[in-house]
């Protein structure tokens, strides 16, 4: 099973299958990693939002791109302490100006302990390793704070405005 680490994350991109089983019960998904079971707290709308990802574009992109699947797919993010999951993070393939899109979102019970923006540098970390990625961006509500402060200190600088969120990017050193 292929993973990066942080200091105290381990950062798993989830297979097709995987997805699968992520679509059906985290708990069947988690086990069938080696996982100890997690009880995230995740707002509704984020699960609504992580459901339809995983439904319309996780698992049509993994399937439709098996040589790049890793970059269509959502990372389980782990505590190496606890073998818990404690969120998820995603990295997406570079557009045509190597412009590459990340989100992430943190178990509320884990929030404000380090874990995104730890999560967060090293999976932008390993994305620059690719020279195809040029760009990261992000984009997150307005009135997001905690979720922009994790941008800023992993090394994000907002840009600029679109609708209702505040739009970051981070370009390769």
């Amino acid at each position: 099973m292929f993973f990066i680490e942080s200091e105290r994350l381990k950062l798993i991109p989830l297979t097709h299958t995987q997805l699968l089983l992520l679509q059906e019960s985290r708990e069947e998904m988690e086990l069938s990693m080696g996982l100890t079971p997690s009880n995230m707290l995740v707002d509704q709308i984020w699960q609504d939002e992580l459901a339809d990802a995983i439904e319309n574009w996780c698992i049509p992109k993994t399937l439709a791109n098996p040589d790049k699947w890793i970059w269509y797919s959502i990372w389980e993010a782990v505590r190496k302490d606890t073998n818990t999951s404690i969120g998820g993070f995603g990295l997406g393939w570079p557009d045509e100006n190597g412009e590459s899109i990340t989100g992430y979102s943190i178990d509320r019970n884990e929030q404000g302990k380090g874990y995104g923006t730890e999560g967060l540098k090293r999976i932008c970390e390993w994305g620059f390793e690719h020279p195809e990625v040029k760009v990261i961006w992000a984009d997150t509500g307005i009135e997001n704070h905690p979720s922009q402060r994790i941008l800023i200190k992993a090394g994000f600088t907002q840009t600029g405005t679109r609708d209702e969120f505040a739009v970051f990017k981070m370009p390769r050193s």
